[in-house]
């Protein structure tokens, strides 16, 4: 079980590889934003200015989607933000990246600098026009350690956030439908050959990473002094049992969060797409190898 576990904690962060041509380039709901709550269309000044107007800004991607990091460079220099928070850099590298840029370093060679490539994630050409694009802000390290994570699949949330556990409300167990669905879109997610068991354990990292995104949102905003942008894969940014959620739980009601959704062949319509967001820009997707032939 515990080598299952240590697999299943490595998928957390795995990404698959993305060729650069792009399927879906041709669909008529490529490239348009989408207002859920109006139930319209957006242009791209539209969704920055309303980004622009709120205290915390979430936005979401596809991890190995290079169109996705382009928009998102595009939107974080549009907003200015004065604080920056990444689901990919260590909370253990944020004083490093500090210190590091205090001396003169340059923000694109922050990933060499935290071994970026060691980490799991896409390639950091892809991240790096992000922290250009907001030259002055704060970056701070929203990642968790996979001791962490281990400990809330074995113990909850709650015990493996610590103090201030209560702020995000992970001392509260899910209602009994709702952790249901939670572990079966988790099963869904890993080609439905996850367990059962082992579905509600990641449910529960889940949570712990919702939580450490949101301190570490609000540490950017507090440390930049103004406003702050989270950038993290779409599962966190939705506004319904996401990172948007937990700052709500801890009384927070000014975020905004944008979804990045790759279109599927035949889903014309916006109502076709789950949208648990405030915006959502949708795109092609990369070319990509079976996420599923990993669970042969």
């Amino acid at each position: 079980m515990r080598t299952l576990t240590l697999a299943l904690i490595g998928l957390i962060a795995a990404c698959s590889t993305a060729e650069t041509e792009a399927i879906g380039t041709e669909h008529p709901l490529a490239g348009q934003i989408w207002d859920v709550s109006a139930g319209e269309p957006l242009s791209r000044d539209a969704l920055a200015a309303h980004l622009d107007a709120a205290e915390f800004v979430v936005l979401g991607e596809v991890h190995d989607n290079p169109r996705h990091h382009e928009r998102q460079a595009w939107l974080t220099g549009r907003i200015a933000p004065a604080g920056l928070a990444f689901e990919m850099i260590p909370r253990a590298s944020e004083d490093g990246i500090r210190v590091f840029l205090e001396q003169g370093g340059a923000r694109t060679r922050i990933g060499e600098v935290i071994g970026w490539s060691r980490l799991g994630w896409p390639d950091w050409d892809m991240y790096a026009p992000i922290l250009s694009a907001a030259p002055d802000a704060y970056i701070a390290g929203a990642g968790v350690r996979r001791a962490d994570l281990r400990r809330a699949m074995r113990e909850g949330p709650a015990a493996a956030f610590g103090e201030g556990s209560v702020g995000f409300g992970l001392h509260k167990a899910l209602d009994p439908a709702e952790r249901t669905a939670r572990e079966d879109a988790m099963i869904a997610s890993h080609c439905d050959r996850l367990p059962r068991a082992a579905a509600g354990g990641m449910v529960d990292a889940q949570r712990l990473r919702d939580a450490r995104f949101a301190e570490a949102v609000r540490r950017a905003a507090r440390k930049g002094g103004g406003q702050a942008v989270l950038i993290t894969g779409n599962g966190h940014a939705r506004t319904d049992h996401g990172v948007p959620a937990m700052l709500a739980e801890d009384g927070i009601e000014g975020v905004r969060a944008l979804g990045q959704i790759e279109v599927r062949e035949g889903d014309t319509e916006p109502g076709k797409y789950a949208m648990p967001y405030d915006y959502v820009w949708f795109s092609a997707r990369p070319v990509r190898e079976d996420p599923c032939a990993a669970f042969e």
